[in-house]
Formats: C-alpha cells, structure tokens, sequence
C-alpha cells in the first residue's frame, strides 16, 4: 500500500512538473525573433502575474473589424525593474505595442515595447530584449 502511494506522489510530482516546464517556455520555440509586429488598440485587460505578465488588446483593423491581440511579457520581477507596476496597463488605455510575432501566425506576440498612444510615451523605462527572463 505504502508503495502504491509513493507511487502515485511520484506520478503527480512528474505530471506537475511538466507543467510548470511548458508555463515557462523558449522565446525562439514560440516567437519569430527575425519579425516584428506593431498594432495599436484599446487595453481590455492586464495580467501582472507569473511566469509571464500577459496584456489583452482590442485592435480595430482597417476594414472596420476588431481582433484580439495578445503580448506576453517578462515576469513581473523583470517588469518592475523596468518601471512596470500593477497599474502600468488599465482596461480602456489607448497603446501601441510592438513585439517579436509568434510562429504559428496568431495574433500573439512577445511585448518589445508598449507605448501610450496619444503621446508615443514609453511605458517602462526600456524596451525589451529577447533574452529578457
């Protein structure tokens, strides 16, 4: 019975920790570091959590259709060194994101740079790098 049991931790453990391994994933596997994307739209909501802080936008396209775009960023320990905070993004900000596309054409990318729209300001203190952690 005893065995059983560690047997079954053990399984949990590996299943567990798999998880975590696809959570915190390669930049290159995911995101084309050769592209460049830039969209500009309306903050609909702003996650500051780990691994990655991720920011949702509405992106009105130039036939008139909305579409969601996605930027994944750093960890919030890498954002707060580079002037991010909780309050950094709001539902209803007007910004212009720039950012490396994912490879697999959806409307995803990894944050470079975030901008407020009606004055081109730079939200942090720096852009991103693709060896940011």
């Amino acid at each position: 019975m005893k065995t059983k049991v560690l047997a079954a931790a053990a399984a949990l453990s590996a299943l567990a920790a798999g998880g975590a391994a696809w959570a915190h994933h390669s930049f290159a596997v995911f995101f084309d570091e050769t592209r460049t994307v830039r969209v500009e739209g309306t903050v609909t909501s702003f996650r500051f959590t780990n691994p990655h802080a991720l920011v949702v936008m509405n992106v009105t396209q130039p036939n008139g259709q909305t579409v969601e775009w996605r930027a994944e960023t750093n960890a919030p320990v890498v954002l707060q060194r580079r002037g991010w905070n909780r309050s950094s993004l709001h539902a209803g900000d007007r910004i212009i994101m720039d950012g490396w596309p994912s490879r697999d054409g959806r409307n995803y990318m990894r944050l470079r740079s975030a901008r407020n729209a009606a004055d081109n300001r730079l939200i942090g203190s720096a852009p991103f790098s693709t060896g940011d952690e």
